[in-house]
This record gives structure tokens, sequence and C-alpha cells, in this order.
């Protein structure tokens, strides 16, 4: 409100209108005439030299608003016809002063002055003593009344900015937190795939590597070629697998269903460590493809803990329905409750809740290891 070019009109507006008013209606004399002209010309010379920075950003206020009071009662101390120059005056007073305390100092001793004004002009006797007071008290207190209000909405204006400000820096800190969270989860999903499938990879050419090595020892060259072609085929899928991974595609071949992939995906296990894997799938319906990948993944790292800690001879993997799958080995087996600082049946776990899915571990020392894989209905179509 402060800063808008109403004021311009409201002010210089005003002064014309007194002005004319005080020319038609020739008040006491010509002096008080000619005085009533002069201080509406001072008046409106204070109000554009620093009455609308005053406005604007409170620079000179005090000193505006003090020569707005002594000019007020000036010129109604000339004419009382005058008067209406308080309907500018004290919301101007009001507006130039940034403290409210001050600003209600200022209006009460515009009324004051304007109040001596009339008693000058028209005398002190009771009756215009109490006309005046009368006059004054009521333009002060509806000057008090709109100046409170105005201020009052001004700083409801002012909060509501600074709550819109905070609001907006939030919105940005939460864009950003959530950006970071998108960055986390992106890591934390190539952590898991890199686990499942290239750490894979290479831990098996590892061991295929060992193995020929071995039979080469042993003079068992025949089968060294076996071995050669498969890591040749091996290191071929890892290389698939990389690229895939890094053209952000899940590696996951599932030509013929989830079945199928699970036979091809046991046949290689048994190629490669010579333990029997046996798959068997009861499927009714058919599978939603985010579930097929799932249990896919659950089952290569399954394969993988096989590989790595269970000195198993034979494995079965069984698909039951469209939610359930076990892997099972005769290993030796291990105490689940015991701490874990491995990342398979963690990263398991972090797969499977991506999907509202569970993981069941039953094993023991010396009697092989059971997992049970549980995704919700609402995973399949």
């Amino acid at each position: 409100m402060t800063g808008a070019r109403w004021w311009n009109v409201l002010v210089v507006g005003t002064i014309l209108v007194l002005a004319a008013i005080n020319g038609v209606t020739r008040p006491f004399g010509p002096w008080q005439q000619m005085t009533a002209w002069i201080a509406l010309a001072l008046f409106l010379a204070c109000y554009v030299l620093y009455g609308r920075r005053a406005l604007r950003d409170g620079t000179s206020g005090i000193a505006f608003s003090a020569t707005v009071i002594v000019l007020s009662g000036v010129v109604v101390a000339c004419s009382p016809s005058l008067a209406v120059i308080q309907a500018i005056a004290f919301p101007l007073v009001w507006v130039a002063i940034e403290s409210t305390r001050l600003a209600i100092v200022a209006n009460v001793a515009l009324a004051l002055v304007v109040s001596a004004g009339f008693l000058i002009v028209l005398g002190t006797d009771p009756q215009n003593i109490a006309n005046t007071a009368v006059i004054e008290a009521i333009s002060l207190v509806g000057s008090l009344a709109l100046g409170t209000w105005i201020t009052r909405i001004a700083e409801l204006s002012a909060e509501r900015k600074l709550l819109i400000d905070e609001l907006t820096q939030t919105q940005d800190q939460l864009a950003l937190l959530s950006r970071d969270a998108g960055v986390t989860s992106e890591r934390e999903r190539l952590a898991r795939e890199i686990h499942d499938t290239i750490a894979q990879s290479l831990t098996g050419l590892v061991m295929l590597s060992q193995r020929a090595q071995r039979e080469l020892a042993a003079g068992e060259t025949g089968a060294v070629g076996d071995r050669l072609e498969l890591i040749e085929e091996s290191a071929r899928e890892t290389l698939v697998e990389t690229r895939s991974l890094v053209a952000s595609s899940a590696p996951v071949e599932l030509g013929g269903g989830i079945a199928a992939a699970l036979d091809r995906l046991g046949a290689r296990f048994d190629r490669e460590t010579g333990i029997r894997v046996s798959v068997s799938a009861d499927i009714s319906g058919e599978f939603d493809r985010d579930a097929e990948v799932v249990l896919l993944r659950c089952a290569q790292e399954s394969l993988a803990n096989v590989r790595k800690h269970s000195r198993a001879r034979a494995v079965s993997i069984r698909l039951e329905g469209c939610a359930t799958m076990t892997v099972t080995d005769d290993g030796v087996g291990f105490d689940p409750l015991l701490p874990n600082d491995g990342f398979g049946l963690v990263g398991m776990r972090d797969r499977l809740a991506l999907v509202a899915g569970t993981l069941a571990v039953s094993s023991a020392p010396g009697t092989g290891t059971t997992l049970t894989v549980s995704l919700p209905a609402g995973v399949t179509p």
C-alpha cells in the first residue's frame, strides 16, 4: 500500500480541492485565505520532496509526519471548512511512521493540533470546545481503528510471505532429498545387480579356472577343453550382463517364462559346479514379469550361496503356484540366528521388500538349508 501510485493521486487531488474550496469560501479575511493557500502549497511540496519516500521505505517518516501535523493545524486555523484535510492527514501520518506506537502518538498529536486550530478560529466558549472534542474524538477513534486494521493486514501479509518462502525452501529441500534418495536407491539397485549377476559370474569363472588347473595338473587334458569352453561361455555371458547393466536394463533372460529360465539356470550351475540341480514348477496362471525377475534373482542368489558356503551335492528348486519358491540343498547348513556380514541374504530380503515379499530361512548345522521366497498376491496378475 505504501508504494502505490494512488497515494499521489489522492494527495494531489485533495490539496487541489481544498485550494478551490479556500478560494470559494473566502473565510475570515484575506490573510487567512493566503495563509491557507501557502500551507496547502507547503503540504504538497513536502509530500513531493520527502513524503513519498517516507511512505515507500519509512525514511524521514517522523519529520514528514510532524510537518503534516503542523500544516494541518495551520490550515484548519485559517478556515474550519478545510478541516477535511484530516481525511488524508491521519492515514499519511499512520503509514509514514513504521512504529505502531509512534503512529498512535502522532495521530493523537494531529487530533490535538487540529482541535487547537478549530478553537483558535472559532473561539473557546464551552459549546465550541464540546463540538470540537466530539468531532476530533470521532476522527481519532476512526483513524486508530483503521490504522490498526491496516497494520494487522500488513503483518499478516508479511507472515504469509515468510511462510510461503519457508514452504518454497522446504519444497526445494524435499526435492533435493528426493533426488538424493533416488540416487541412493539406484546405487543400491546397482549393487544388488552387480552382486546378483557379475559377481556370481566372476565367481563361477574363478572356480572353473581352478578346476581346470587341477584337471590339467592331474593330466586330465580331455576335461580341460570342456572347462575352457565353459569359461569362454561364462565370460561372454558376463560381458553381455555387464553391457546390459550399463544400459540400465535388467540382465535377465526370461525367454519361455520363469520355469524355462530356472531350468537354464540350474543346468548352467550343474555344469559349472558339478552340483546336481533339480527344478520343478507347478505353476497356476501366468506370472507378472516383475515377479519373474524377483524369483529368478532370488534363485540366482540362492545358488550363489550354495556354491560359496554349502558344500552341497544336490539342490532342488521348486516353484509352487504363482508366489512361492523354495530352494533346498543338502549342504552343511548354518545357524540363521548368528550374525552374518554377507550381502547375499540381506540383498535378497531388500529385493523382496521392494515388492512386499518375504524370505524364510530354515537351516541348522549339518542339516542343509531351505530358503522359502514368498511374494504377495498383488505382484502377480
